[in-house]
């Protein structure tokens, strides 16, 4: 992703905002048969402060990026949308596209069975607490031998990026009234309307004009 020092995004709390609450991750590698892509959540360490991820794949795509050897692209995509250049009002423009995208590099090392059953579990915890009826990884039917198959079949990695690149292209070259309008129409109800993408140009807005 090429960067623009006008679009960067450079605090930590802030990229690990973005990585918790996008976790679908696409895992990106370089093999000896070109580029391989694969798309699996992924997880911030919960012993670590920084931008350090954890997450598995699926046997045999571990053979084929090369985990624990080969450097990984780790892309987690932020909110998106069009911009119609009619929200800028009369001034000559064209159409955009606002988004967040963080991309984490690194060689990814390979977790233990008992870490990779820790991160499963995390995993599976994560998603089921927003039910009502949570059903965990441990709870029957589900039994220590269906664990233990299911966790073989997978290889958990650990990856503490040597290169991040963030940005957050979001009007930021436009003028306080156009992002104010750009805001109100992904707000409204037209067919290009994100709730999601309207209140990240809010964050980033407000932190602009913050003291």
């Amino acid at each position: 992703m090429r960067q623009n020092p006008s679009f960067a995004m450079t605090d930590v709390a802030e990229l690990r905002r973005l990585v918790d609450l996008h976790p679908w991750a696409t895992l990106v590698s370089s093999t000896e048969d070109g580029l391989i892509a694969s798309h699996y959540a992924v997880l911030l360490d919960d012993e670590r402060d920084d931008l350090t991820i954890v997450g598995h794949v699926g046997k045999p795509d571990d053979l084929i990026h090369g985990l624990g050897s080969r450097e990984l692209l780790v892309v987690i995509q932020g909110p998106h949308g069009y911009i119609s250049p009619s929200w800028y009002g009369d001034a000559a423009s064209v159409p955009t596209w606002n988004f967040v995208s963080v991309h984490l590099s690194g060689v990814p090392e390979l977790l233990s069975t008992e870490e990779n059953l820790a991160v499963l579990d995390r995993l599976v915890a994560r998603f089921e607490s927003r039910k009502t009826d949570p059903r965990l990884m441990w709870e029957t039917p589900n039994d220590a031998a269906f664990i233990e198959r299911l966790e073989r079949g997978t290889v958990g990695f650990r990856l503490t990026p040597t290169r991040v690149v963030a940005k957050r292209k979001l009007s930021q070259n436009k003028t306080p009234e156009v992002v104010e309008n750009v805001i109100a129409e992904l707000s409204g109800d037209g067919p290009y309307a994100s709730a999601e993408l309207a209140a990240e140009m809010r964050r980033a807005a407000d932190a602009r004009t913050r003291p």
